[in-house]
């Protein structure tokens, strides 16, 4: 393993620390804070080991210092959006999994292998520890994540965004009326919030019915066979540690009482939490954060109209792009100038294939 893969490891684990120790500095539970705190000291041991490693070749590691992405997630969870930060972060934590098994698995040095594959472990502890203090299940993160508030906002308004931006620049290449150019950008507007907004709610309506019917065949298989069901609680609660008369008891207790029964065997057996995604609150918001980015190519329109106003138009759209890569960088792990800029290319290219379909339409080219 290189010098830079083992800074950028170093870097990471030194992150993972300083988003645990926000997480258990605003966390109410003394019990989940304690929690938080270990694993923040895990993460610093991890560090510890990855900063001999680069001392051991002779190169210093100067200052650690946050990265943009772990200080705007930390900043999140202070401001009461620490499910959100909780999610990312089983979701980070099993990228790490995956990446500290494969260099363990390909590093030559049989030293740094044996550590990396240490890690790993502990690395797929901290996601199963999350994942318990997040509400359990196979996946916590893929409901949460598709579902999260924060999520729909960003995505909503990036669709938004480069639709319209598109749609405007064609219309520009084609050089028609400004009266047609605000016309076309506000009829995309209305048809992309739409659109999403449709689009989200029949996803979430989607989602909501397939949650119902796993849990009604649940329901059912409990009032047909509950000696068996109750045999495969004990046996889910035996698989997370628990000693087999203590889990057959709890078992028993929990089969006791139905209800009790269908919600605790769909978060353990299926994977299903309590919470599940309202289809009106997805669609109005996804719909909503469409509108808001699909509107910022159409604002300079509004106003006035000639080349001015379509450069101010296209600067104010490309910087657009940037910001909101830099925002999908949150969930993506990626770095924030990285993907800020793959959006901005990906925004320069919409514009010049807009403008040159409006062209070519015009017969200009």
């Amino acid at each position: 393993m290189d010098t830079q893969t083992i800074r950028l490891h170093w870097q990471d684990e030194g992150e993972s620390a300083y988003i645990y120790t926000t997480l258990a500095a605003i966390e109410r539970s003394a019990q989940r804070s304690a929690i938080f705190k270990r694993l923040a000291e895990v993460e610093l041991r991890h560090q510890a080991i990855y900063r001999a490693m680069i001392e051991e070749r002779g190169e210093s590691v100067g200052e650690w210092r946050p990265g943009v992405r772990i200080r705007i997630l930390a900043w999140l969870a202070r401001h009461g959006s620490s499910s959100v930060v909780l999610s990312l972060r089983v979701s980070d934590e099993s990228r790490e999994v995956e990446k500290y098994l494969r260099e363990g698995r390909d590093d030559a040095s049989e030293a740094v292998g044996r550590s990396q594959r240490s890690i790993a472990r502990e690395e797929a502890n901290h996601a199963e520890v999350l994942s318990e203090l997040k509400g359990g299940g196979r996946e916590p993160w893929h409901h949460g994540g598709r579902g999260g508030f924060l999520r729909n906002v960003v995505y909503g308004f990036n669709d938004g965004l480069t639709a319209n931006f598109g749609l405007v620049m064609g219309v520009l290449g084609a050089q028609i009326s400004p009266e047609a150019i605000l016309l076309s950008g506000v009829a995309g507007l209305v048809a992309d919030a739409l659109s999403m907004g449709g689009s989200g709610f029949l996803a979430a309506k989607s989602e909501r019915e397939v949650l119902d019917h796993e849990i009604d065949m649940e329901r059912e298989e409990i009032e047909l066979m509950p000696e068996i069901e109750t045999e495969e609680l004990a046996l889910l609660y035996e698989a997370k540690g628990m000693p087999a008369a203590a889990a057959r008891k709890a078992a028993v207790q929990v089969m006791a009482d139905p209800k009790m029964a269908v919600q605790e065997k769909a978060r353990e057996e299926l994977g299903i939490g309590a919470e599940a995604a309202s289809p009106v609150r997805e669609g109005v918001t996804t719909g909503a954060a469409t509108a808001v980015g699909a509107l910022i190519p159409v604002v300079p329109f509004i106003f006035g109209s000639g080349a001015g106003v379509m450069w101010v138009a296209f600067s104010i759209s490309m910087l657009a792009h940037f910001v909101v890569g830099a925002a999908r960088s949150i969930f993506t792990g990626r770095g924030v100038i990285r993907s800020g800029l793959d959006m901005f290319v990906v925004g320069l290219g919409v514009a010049i294939v807009g403008y040159a379909v409006g062209a070519l339409i015009n017969g200009r080219l």
